[in-house]
């Protein structure tokens, strides 16, 4: 075993991607941010789609600024990314097309089209999953039911992380993290659901077995080592592709760690915790928590919620209006606006992709028979302070659907940089808040290629391994006699 290894991961949320160096050495990672970009999708010819040959660009952007500055030499190259959405490569190894964003319309009335053929509880029974309107299995029937050409040319379909995977080794890859989000997956086999795709009709022979986290891809293609400076034998490895597989593989827990469980908090919020087998019982499917794939042979036991994308709405929109707004101001001026005004259903559909986000808060407001909230910091304390009622309704569930009563939330990811959130959360959910690591996605990417390179043992030396290298904020539950009131 080296004394000293780096790699570095690719994390590309819906928002941002970033290249991060990270480097272990004495027991440590510590990470560098070598090169930040813009992912956001485009409308082209009607269709919500990813600018795929744009993040490619940035990527190999990011590897060749790696190689400038810290050399040719690499332990391991990783991707992760958001789940559900994949692109279709050909019989020739061309992809054909952008991959359509998950946010795309063409996914609306999939699911009644769906349950036409197996019903809700069925589908549920056979996979785990929480039904959400864009999930892989909705996106893919909506090409069958248009009879889309594409598919008549498709061999494989590569979720996003394993596509890009794909385009920087040349080898196609079905990690098993990301497979978990389609909701065609058997959570107990972890291999596809074969009665459930053929009474869907969805394509079988577009879907190759999963492999698990860790896996070596190859090394990386000889024209992008020549490209970058990249060395030619650096390998590519699929870590949790899924982003929230890598931020949860990154929770530093101790090993003896009971009752605990998690919050990423980003562009989505992801509530759950982590279990050694799937639950799939009425009370999970009442509730809609799902089973997703982990590191280490887990199982992510979760529930999607809408997050930061309420703030990241509103902060372009006013953008977009000519107003200078950064995170740092919107979170003060929410700060300073007066609690408990007026509150919004975080689940409702309009949210998903509003024209204006504002609006559509005041026009929730509005309909509720809420006082709307008018100034920029009362829209955002609106959002937030709905969050945490979220988080708490959720964090209730949970227990309720795995018969326990939770210790302690983490909370990890971007999110944790607003401390005002923090600090709602622990109210509303009256238990300690524990914040960190903010790099979470990258932290367990970079764990995971150091497990398949034999630097790190195991996911529990992991997590020992990045509790040991970041710092952590506990948030004490303050007031959390307002919040209970709170329906």
């Amino acid at each position: 075993m080296k004394e000293r290894y780096q790699f570095l991961a690719f994390d590309l949320g819906a928002e941002s991607g970033r290249a991060v160096l990270g480097t272990l050495e004495k027991g440590r990672i510590s990470l560098e941010v070598i090169h930040r970009f813009r992912t956001e999708g485009l409308m082209m010819l009607g269709t919500r789609q990813w600018d795929l040959a744009r993040i490619y660009e940035e990527m190999c952007a990011g590897l060749a600024k790696c190689a400038r500055e810290h050399g040719p030499d690499l332990d391991g190259i990783g991707v992760d990314t958001w789940g559900v959405d994949f692109g279709l490569v050909a019989r020739d190894g061309s992809v054909l097309g952008n991959p359509v964003h998950y946010r795309d319309k063409r996914n609306e009335g999939m699911q009644d089209y769906a349950f036409q053929k197996a019903p809700r509880a069925e589908v549920y029974k056979a996979t785990g999953i929480q039904f959400l309107p864009f999930n892989t299995v909705y996106q893919l029937l909506s090409l069958v039911k248009s009879g889309a050409p594409v598919l008549e040319v498709a061999d494989t379909l590569l979720m996003m992380g394993d596509l890009f995977g794909y385009l920087l080794s040349g080898q196609r890859a079905c990690e098993y993290t990301n497979a978990s989000t389609t909701q065609l997956l058997n959570p107990f086999t972890r291999t596809w659901h074969e009665e459930l795709i053929a009474r869907l009709g969805v394509p079988r022979n577009l879907l190759l077995e999963p492999v698990p986290p860790g896996t070596i891809l190859g090394p990386i293609l000889p024209d992008i080592a020549a490209q970058t400076g990249i060395s030619p034998k650096t390998p590519i490895i699929a870590p949790g592709t899924h982003d929230t597989a890598s931020a949860v593989a990154s929770v530093p827990v101790a090993p003896n760690a009971t009752n605990w469980a998690y919050l990423s908090s980003g562009t989505w919020s992801l509530l759950g915790a982590e279990l050694d087998a799937p639950c799939v019982s009425d009370e999970a499917l009442a509730q809609d928590f799902t089973n997703e794939g982990g590191v280490g042979g887990k199982i992510r036991f979760l529930k999607n919620i809408i997050g930061l994308w309420l703030v990241q709405e509103c902060r372009r929109t006013w953008e977009r209006q000519g107003q200078t707004v950064d995170y740092a101001a919107m979170t003060a001026e929410a700060a300073d606006s007066p609690s408990f005004q007026s509150h919004i259903n975080v689940d409702d559909p309009r949210l998903l992709a509003p024209d204006n986000m504002p609006e559509m808060i005041q026009t929730l407001c509005r309909e509720s028979g809420q006082p709307v909230p008018e100034t920029r910091g009362a829209i955002v304390r609106c959002a937030l302070e709905s969050l945490a009622l979220k988080y708490r309704k959720t964090l209730r569930g949970l227990d309720v659907a795995l018969g326990r009563t939770t210790e302690r939330l983490h909370v990890i990811g971007g999110g944790v940089q607003n401390r005002l959130l923090g600090q709602m959360t622990a109210d509303a959910c009256g238990i300690q808040v524990i914040a960190g690591p903010i790099e979470a996605t990258a932290l367990g990417n970079i764990g995971v290629q150091a497990m398949a390179a034999g630097a790190i043992e195991s996911l529990t030396a992991m997590r020992q391994v990045i509790a040991a290298s970041v710092e952590l904020e506990r948030f004490e539950p303050v007031t959390p006699e307002p919040w209970q009131r709170m329906q």
